[in-house]
């Protein structure tokens, strides 16, 4: 369990779910990890069980990107891992969307994507010695869905940012990857549940346990379901991997 024996590593969004279950797994692969989030009083108690450190982090905020890439460098030594986790989900019929909730939605999965990208790749380039970004994108980004456009437009933001950083950082011995998770069971699905619910008027509960159901695997989705492919794109064992995003979907989705 060391194939990230060495590394540095910064997760944002880590302070709970997918994002922590990665950082556990970092950790038990041997990295040094940084929990990188919004609510740092919950980041500090999620690093402080796995012995990793925690930084603020908005990415929605450029000043608060840069100075989080530097407390999570300064901390680490460097970095050589990124994970862009941080997300937001929203969901409204098309006539109901609001620029607002636009704007929201895209600052921080958009924007916060592709600026943490490029604050982790200067530095990766500076060190000289390569790296590996992950970003999350989701099985949204690879279709549409009627009540989820902007969600949906935000991770199919995700995908094509992925290819054209892949391309070009990889003459810099930065492999740009991303995940396509599914449905992934945790806190998180109470809100988007609550979302279905308004906009279908189906009983609290109702929506997540269909989409469970409509798994081709037969289940939704764990956060640990996620992490052996994190693993393995931030490792060696991927270095001739640049600009794909993998589906990690209980057969959801194909391409």
């Amino acid at each position: 369990m060391t194939r990230l024996a060495g590394k540095r590593a910064l997760i944002t969004g880590a302070a709970r779910g997918i994002g922590l279950a990665f950082a556990r797994a970092y950790r038990a692969e041997g990295a040094t990890v940084t929990i990188a989030d919004i609510d740092l009083p919950r980041a500090q108690d999620a690093a402080a069980g796995i012995g990793a450190q925690a930084v603020r982090m908005d990415v929605s905020d450029p000043a608060s990107i840069e100075t989080g890439m530097d407390d999570a460098v300064a901390a680490m030594g460097g970095i050589d891992i990124l994970i862009n986790n941080a997300a937001l989900f929203t969901a409204a019929p098309i006539v109901e969307i609001t620029r607002a909730d636009f704007d929201r939605v895209f600052s921080v999965n958009v924007a916060g994507t592709l600026f943490t990208l490029q604050a982790a790749a200067k530095r990766m380039i500076a060190q000289g010695t390569g790296g590996k970004i992950i970003n999350m994108a989701s099985q949204a980004g690879r279709r549409g869905e009627a009540l989820v456009a902007v969600y949906c437009a935000s991770k199919a933001a995700v995908i094509s940012l992925t290819q054209s950083a892949g391309l070009d950082l990889i003459r810099h011995g930065i492999n740009v990857n991303a995940i396509a998770p599914g449905v992934v069971d945790g806190e998180h699905w109470d809100g988007v549940d609550a979302f279905f619910a308004k906009y279908e008027g189906k009983a609290p509960g109702q929506k997540k346990r269909e989409v469970g159901e409509a798994v081709p695997y037969g289940r939704m989705g764990r956060a640990e379901d996620l992490t052996g492919m994190a693993v393995f794109l931030a490792s060696s064992e991927a270095d001739y991997i640049v600009a794909q995003t993998y589906n990690v979907d209980g057969g959801n989705w194909m391409s």
